[in-house]
């Protein structure tokens, strides 16, 4: 099978059964994303399938033949953080660190959820943009368990880098006027 990881064409052979976060791990040498409970209920190991949140241990990797994938060694360049790997580091949004790739992956997709306007189970008007509260925040990253108990950090820093797309947006919007 052949797709993308974090923005380089990759092939492997791998068995059928074979699930996405072991191909990572042990076929591409990806290390990032955590096998926490090896059965969806953590978030350790969450990565971007073509955009969206996935947790890697319930996709069987022949499934994403074609596709894209961002890791979390995708989400900044070779030299730089990214916003929210920057963000969760200013917040001290971890401690022990083992959920925070997933954490990280997680965060990334549900900036982009909400970029797309999409409604989660708080949000209090379907009509209206989807405004980030701490509330919206704790709901969209319920998924990601972290068990040292840094969610203030966590939503911190999400809030943090939510407020950077914000303004940054702005200032595109102005700049195309």
């Amino acid at each position: 099978m052949a797709f993308e990881v974090n923005g380089s064409a990759r092939a492997v052979t791998l068995d059928n059964r074979t699930t996405l976060l072991d191909a990572l791990r042990e076929h591409l040498g990806l290390t990032g994303a955590k096998k926490g409970c090896d059965h969806g209920q953590c978030g350790s190991c969450t990565v971007l399938l073509d955009g969206r949140r996935v947790k890697s241990c319930l996709i069987f990797a022949v499934t994403v033949d074609g596709r894209s994938v961002v890791s979390v060694e995708g989400l900044a360049g070779p030299d730089e953080l990214s916003p929210m790997q920057a963000a969760f580091i200013a917040h001290d949004a971890f401690q022990c660190g083992y959920c925070t790739p997933g954490q990280l992956c997680s965060a990334r997709g549900m900036l982009d959820e909400v970029a797309r306007g999409w409604p989660s189970a708080v949000t209090d008007d379907l009509s209206a943009p989807v405004e980030l509260s701490d509330t919206e925040i704790r709901e969209r990253m319920a998924g990601n368990l972290c068990r040292c108990a840094a969610y203030p950090h966590i939503v911190a820093a999400v809030r943090e880098t939510a407020g950077l797309r914000e303004t940054a947006a702005g200032a595109m919007r102005a700049a195309t006027r």
